[in-house]
């Protein structure tokens, strides 16, 4: 990846949210559990907030510097899975997958995207980011292996 500008480094992460956006709207809208529903429909409203966050980051810079980092826990669940492309009706272990390898694309890509930066205030939202699309992936890995333990009963 080469960027010419910052703007351009961030007008691409914005691309890459809004499909995230997209993505997690359209599971919502196919979830057949209402549980699943609210996860998805969660996870789109917060890919939203980064959209918002991506696009104006001198008004959220009171939210960026007061943001606190905690460490995430990395399951590595989808470190062993081959990626997929998405068909409608997939069963939810497949759609689950898919979704997780998404995640840990979004990490190593705002983790690329921080280095490629020397803006204090890009770098620290791309690690913010990290965090965020972190939690998503344990979240979603944490939901397949609960699913994989129910399917053991």
């Amino acid at each position: 990846m080469k960027f010419g500008s910052v703007d351009e480094i961030l007008s691409f992460a914005i691309d890459r949210e809004k499909e995230a956006v997209d993505f997690y709207s359209s599971l919502a809208k196919e979830a057949t559990r209402t549980s699943l529903k609210e996860i998805f429909e969660k996870f789109a409203k917060e890919e939203e907030n980064h959209v918002i966050l991506l696009s104006d980051i001198a008004g959220n810079k009171e939210k960026i510097d007061s943001y606190e980092f905690k460490k995430i826990t990395d399951l590595k669940i989808s470190d062993y899975m081959v990626e997929t492309e998405y068909e409608e009706g997939m069963p939810m272990p497949e759609i689950l997958k898919l979704a997780m390898k998404r995640e840990e694309k979004a990490v190593k890509l705002y983790s690329i995207l921080a280095d490629k930066t020397d803006n204090e205030d890009v770098k620290k939202v791309f690690m913010i980011l990290v965090q965020e699309e972190s939690k998503h992936k344990l979240a979603l890995e944490s939901m397949y292996d609960d699913y994989l333990a129910d399917q053991d009963n």
